[in-house]
């Protein structure tokens, strides 16, 4: 049935968490009938056109920041679509927050999939707030692929790491989502670009994105101003032997486990500053959305999977197989 046929009460093919699974995440995966969104005050039915996957998804199948209570649970917190009156948006995943926007201002903040089912599916329901127009420049899948990895590496490099152009970037781990994105974002920006990996593909990938030097992971580099550190126990003692004195280490996430060591000692007698940073604000992605639009820079696209294929697309972000977003299609 079209979705413009379905209405509230209807249901929506999604992905979602069934149950939990922490040693194989993709057997906890299902896909097929939800619930459609329920009217609600102060939020948005949007029809999706595109969703990117995350790691954060297989967390999800794993159990992490969920309860069998909330099971089942829609996955995703990417997404582009379509409004009922015909306005082209992306959505902002993070939800509530100190100033609520369409949820009790003391709500935890979350983001979707954890407290509200998230945009795996036909169709997701977010505050209106959330919401920001896509620029005509941009093409669903490509929007789609902004709001988490895209957007934190937005915020890491000129909201919460200052970058600016000139300056020597260390980013940990090349291939990803985020890794790709501050890659493409720093090069444009005029930085020089140092990335890690022990992949020699992913890093010839990294230089044709416009990385300066890429090394494998551990390698001794130049120092730089700066590192994005998301891998965490396998890298953080070189990102920390890495950054110069009175550099920064911005921290958003921790792929391997967390440092068995902080090293203190190097931060507090090098005057390294240590910043954790989580997604970015709705008004960073508007920034990006704009800074993409203007300059022509396009997030890069692994592969697309129609979301009844939910589960291939989910095995191959497993997998590691990926470079760039790995996007799902209604």
């Amino acid at each position: 049935m079209p979705r413009a046929a379905r209405g509230y009460g209807g249901q929506v093919i999604a992905a979602y968490a069934a149950r939990f699974s922490p040693d194989d995440p993709l057997a906890a995966l299902e896909v097929g009938e939800q619930p459609a969104p329920a009217p609600r005050d102060g939020w948005t039915v949007v029809d999706v056109r595109a969703s990117a996957l995350n790691h954060h998804d297989l967390w999800s199948l794993r159990g992490v920041g969920l309860r069998a209570e909330q099971l089942p649970m829609i996955l995703g917190t990417d997404a582009a679509g379509v409004t009922a009156d015909g306005r082209e948006v992306v959505v902002h995943g993070v939800i509530g927050g100190p100033s609520g926007h369409g949820v009790p201002a003391d709500e935890p903040r979350s983001l979707l999939s954890e407290r509200y089912p998230g945009t795996l599916a036909e169709q997701v329901a977010v505050p209106a707030w959330n919401l920001v127009d896509k620029p005509a420049e941009l093409s669903f899948v490509e929007a789609a692929c902004l709001p988490t990895a895209w957007l934190t590496a937005y915020r890491m490099l000129f909201t919460t790491g200052r970058a600016t152009p000139g300056q020597r970037v260390l980013v940990q781990g090349a291939g990803g989502g985020l890794a790709t994105a501050a890659v493409v974002l720093g090069a444009a920006a005029g930085l020089e670009v140092v990335v890690t990996s022990r992949d020699e593909a992913k890093r010839e990938r990294a230089l044709a994105l416009g990385a300066a030097a890429a090394a494998e992971t551990g390698a001794r580099v130049p120092r730089v101003d700066l590192v994005l550190e998301s891998v965490g126990r396998a890298t953080w003692s070189h990102s920390v032997r890495s950054v110069r004195p009175g550099g920064t280490i911005v921290v958003a996430g921790a792929t391997s486990g967390d440092a068995e060591h902080a090293e203190l000692q190097r931060i507090f007698f090098q005057e390294i500053t240590v910043a954790g940073t989580t997604m970015g604000s709705r008004d960073d992605l508007r920034h990006l959305l704009a800074f993409l639009a203007r300059t022509g820079v396009r997030p890069l696209v692994d592969s697309t999977f129609p979301l009844a294929d939910a589960r291939d697309a989910l095995a191959r972000l497993a997998a590691g197989e990926q470079f760039g977003k790995i996007v799902v299609e209604p």
